[in-house]
């Protein structure tokens, strides 16, 4: 299929670096495509600039004849939020996990983020964590996860993807296959998870299982290699994990999107542009790169390079925009 630059833009989901809408971001918006953003605590000031902040990236999307964007963040609570006070704030996902009343505590969670969310203009929250990690280990995500048995984490997991849909923001289960047992933050370094299979499958996807079940617009890849699964290829860059794993044998029909490429564990290897090409033949729909705009157009002009050279199948194209418009129809207020 003819594909054009600007096409290929819309593969992406990018970091801003402020509080405005400024020159670089509408650069990307006018001549790459980029019509997809996430949102950082850099981006925030007050609930009224980044409400500011929401619509013009939302009008500048439409005045360049794009599609309205899907803007994105991870207000998963604790550690890991990014709207401050006045906005609602939350405890860590351990916290609720380990609470006798987790299920309350997480919908009353759910119920203020989404508030929050929708009052500003965020479609698409980064969260549920679903690994499942064991306590005093070492392991980085101990308090992002809701916990060590599968089951809980699951149960918990579905319960609020769940109240985040029901009540219009879309959610993304995140890390697949699950970083549960990685000591080492994949931010800084290649984390190795070296579990047998079958304690992969009976415990690190139970909980991404029950997500797909319950309908989660979107899932997260993991960059961690799993060398009983893809002793070769880190998650993000594994079709053996995306396509048979997630798409074949969980089911998996929804959005696909990479962690950011720009972590020390992926461009440490490849650098972003050569990264971004490697998950999308890989599997992934959307690719997350969040600081560098340099980068991001590097990125862009080189998957448009291998889409015109036959390198990226027509059909993984096609299946990627129709996922990204099928959550965009979901969740937009004025969804096309």
């Amino acid at each position: 299929m003819h594909i054009d630059l600007r096409q290929v833009g819309a593969l992406f989901m990018v970091g801003l670096p402020g509080l405005t809408l400024d020159a670089s971001s509408r650069d990307l918006i006018d001549h790459y495509g980029v019509n997809h953003f996430i949102l950082f605590r850099r981006n925030v000031d007050s609930e009224q600039q980044v409400r500011r902040l929401c619509a013009d990236l939302v009008r500048h999307c439409r005045k360049q004849g794009l599609a309205e964007p899907l803007i994105a963040i991870d207000q998963e609570g604790g550690s890991v939020a990014r709207l401050p006070l006045p906005f609602a704030q939350f405890a860590d996902a351990r916290s609720y996990g380990e609470d006798a009343q987790a299920p309350e505590k997480l919908r009353e969670y759910a119920r203020l983020c989404v508030r929050d969310l929708k009052r500003i203009g965020v479609n698409l929250n980064f969260a549920p964590v679903l690994d499942v990690c064991p306590r005093h280990r070492g392991c980085f995500m101990e308090r992002r996860s809701l916990g060590a048995d599968p089951e809980r984490v699951a149960e918990l997991g579905a319960l609020l993807v769940e109240e985040f849909q029901k009540n219009g923001i879309a959610a993304c289960a995140k890390h697949f296959p699950g970083l549960g047992e990685a000591v080492i933050d994949p931010h800084l370094k290649l984390p190795v998870v070296g579990d047998p299979l079958h304690k992969i499958m009976s415990c690190d996807l139970l909980p991404f299982k029950r997500a797909v079940g319950a309908g989660v617009a979107a899932i997260m890849t993991s960059h961690v290699l799993y060398e009983q699964i893809d002793a070769e290829n880190l998650a993000t860059f594994s079709a053996k994990i995306l396509i048979d794993l997630l798409r074949r044998d969980l089911g998996f029909s929804g959005l696909l999107v990479t962690d950011d490429l720009e972590m020390g564990a992926v461009e440490n290897a490849l650098g972003v542009p050569e990264a971004s090409l490697r998950a999308f033949q890989a599997g992934a729909d959307l690719l997350l790169i969040c600081h560098d705009h340099d980068k991001i157009r590097a990125a862009v002009s080189l998957l448009h390079k291998a889409c015109l050279a036959g390198q990226v199948s027509d059909r993984h194209l096609v299946q990627s925009f129709q996922r990204i418009n099928r959550l965009r129809s979901c969740f937009l207020r004025n969804g096309d």
